[in-house]
């Protein structure tokens, strides 16, 4: 159940998106509620980053809506952050780049460098705070930006497919500062095409193919039973990608 002034559930009522005359996602509805993780499964081109970034709000739907807890926009906005595939790096080092969220969310500027340091040694990179961020390996890049999520304490973190260029190393990394997330009360909201993954860190499945929420599911109930076919021809390898 959501903590008083939450900003879950967040509602999603027969959500529609084309783009170049496509159509990406069509008629998704879904509530997403506090606890549990929550990962989006589907084949690559499937939907799930569209379908994750009209729910962080970065895309508008051409019909259907998505609706917080909140009306409150700000509120809305201060409580979520998202982590893409490839994040973005500010030409500064890895400790500004905290810093700079912290001051845009309005951080006392006494506090900032400090809440950042903390960030960073959270995620395991304390030793390169002074490096500039763009020279840093790509998990490194990653962990990075988990920091910068880390230090703003948001409700609910959407995560985009985030080791998808990763080596197996790398992988668990940034898989442990998630699961320390999840840990910590946050709720993770996570597309990935990774079976494996899924099992590792979800609590259910929302099944995604071709755009339309196919199936969703306790995570061992997905896998052990799924309860599409479309779903079932995932798990064995057989669903082309699209």
């Amino acid at each position: 159940m959501a903590a008083s002034g939450s900003i879950l559930p967040l509602v999603l009522r027969e959500l529609c998106f084309a783009a170049g005359g496509r159509a990406i996602i069509g008629g998704v509805s879904a509530t997403i509620d506090a606890g549990p993780a929550t990962i989006i499964l589907g084949a690559n081109g499937a939907g799930k980053s569209v379908l994750m970034r009209l729910m962080h709000g970065l895309l508008r739907p051409g019909s259907g809506e998505v609706v917080w807890r909140t009306p409150e926009r700000e509120r809305v906005r201060r409580g979520q952050a998202m982590v893409f595939q490839r994040p973005v790096m500010l030409r500064r080092s890895a400790l500004a780049n905290i810093v700079y969220a912290l001051e845009l969310a309005k951080v006392p500027a006494a506090e900032c460098e400090a809440q950042a340091m903390d960030a960073l040694r959270e995620v395991g990179l304390a030793a390169v705070a002074h490096r500039p961020a763009r020279v840093l390996s790509g998990g490194e890049q990653q962990r990075l930006a988990l920091a910068r999520a880390w230090a703003l304490h948001p409700e609910v973190l959407f995560l985009d497919e985030p080791t998808a260029n990763l080596d197996p190393g790398a992988t668990r990394e940034i898989e442990n500062v998630i699961k320390a997330f999840d840990a910590s009360g946050t709720k993770i909201v996570m597309s990935t095409h990774n079976l494996g993954q899924a099992r590792r860190l979800g609590d259910e499945v929302l099944f995604v193919h071709q755009g339309r929420l196919v199936e969703r599911a306790p995570v061992e109930d997905f896998f052990r039973k799924p309860g599409s076919a479309e779903a079932a021809a995932f798990i064995r390898g057989e669903l082309p990608w699209v």
